[in-house]
């Protein structure tokens, strides 16, 4: 049987490992933050102001069990996936054309030049006018807020895949769709999922503004458009409760499908620490 000594440093490796690792942390950070706001709540005593964090943590249970919070999210994230991958699949097609074609590069890069300092909000009357009030002009801002950012740093990826990379792929015979596929894009992929990564932020950013003026389609609301009618109503824990949801899912998304790739991906292969 294992002694008191060696059961107590078991312990404390264990305790340590777990102390370590990202979830603990970020964790702690969560706690840390719902305390200075439980105090800082307290100290203010307006809750149209400022809710508690227990006020704004029972608005979010009961807003998702009977005021369709997570009908909301769900909304919101059907119309947000729609726009990215059909961003993400222009913006690959486009990226692959210009890393063998050098006008088409230029002109890529011109083109974003112009268009990915423009906030994409910015361009959601233009979409109403051509498109009108409905989930079509929410996927044509999705879309213009994805493309260029991914594109770039694909591109940038693409333009850094070693000489040595491209040899191989020249020795096996590969040309076109098959040389991007099998050579450029995993020896790009670092910069790929960074790419991805900025317009995933991108998007849901821009998809919460554009939901706060008219939702998702003129008969739903997503959860920006939650969020606004809570405000008329001068509901600010509910206000809150939709924030918490947009944060919330930022974060699985960030350690559950972007972290996930690359420790599946390129931590796996050691292109990353």
């Amino acid at each position: 049987m294992a002694s008191a000594g060696e059961t107590a440093r078991r312990w404390r490796r264990t305790a340590l490992r777990v102390t370590r690792t990202l979830w603990f942390r970020r964790i702690v950070v969560l706690v840390v933050l719902a305390v200075a706001w439980e105090l800082a709540a307290r100290w203010q005593s307006n809750p149209i102001l400022l809710p508690s964090f227990l006020e704004a943590f029972t608005a979010f249970r009961e807003a998702s069990l009977n005021e369709g919070l997570l009908a909301a999210a769900v909304a919101s994230l059907s119309v947000l996936l729609k726009g990215y991958v059909a961003a993400i699949v222009i913006a690959t097609i486009i990226v692959s054309i210009a890393a063998a074609n050098s006008f088409v590069r230029d002109a890529l890069q011109t083109v974003a030049a112009m268009l990915n300092p423009l906030p994409a909000i910015a361009l959601l009357p233009l979409a109403l006018l051509w498109f009108g009030l409905g989930e079509a002009s929410l996927l044509f801002v999705l879309i213009n807020a994805v493309v260029w950012p991914f594109a770039l740093a694909a591109l940038q990826g693409f333009e850094g895949v070693p000489e040595t990379h491209r040899l191989v792929g020249r020795n096996y015979g590969l040309t076109g769709a098959a040389y991007v596929r099998q050579i450029l894009i995993p020896s790009a992929l670092p910069a790929v999922i960074s790419g991805m990564r900025v317009g995933w932020a991108f998007a849901w950013r821009t998809l919460i503004a554009a939901e706060l003026v008219f939702g998702v389609s003129s008969s739903s609301g997503g959860l920006g458009w939650f969020i606004f009618r809570a405000r008329n109503e001068l509901y600010t824990d509910r206000v809150f409760a939709g924030l918490a949801t947009v944060i919330l899912i930022g974060l699985l998304v960030e350690a559950v499908a972007f972290r996930g790739l690359e420790s599946a991906t390129v931590r796996r292969w050691g292109m990353l620490r």
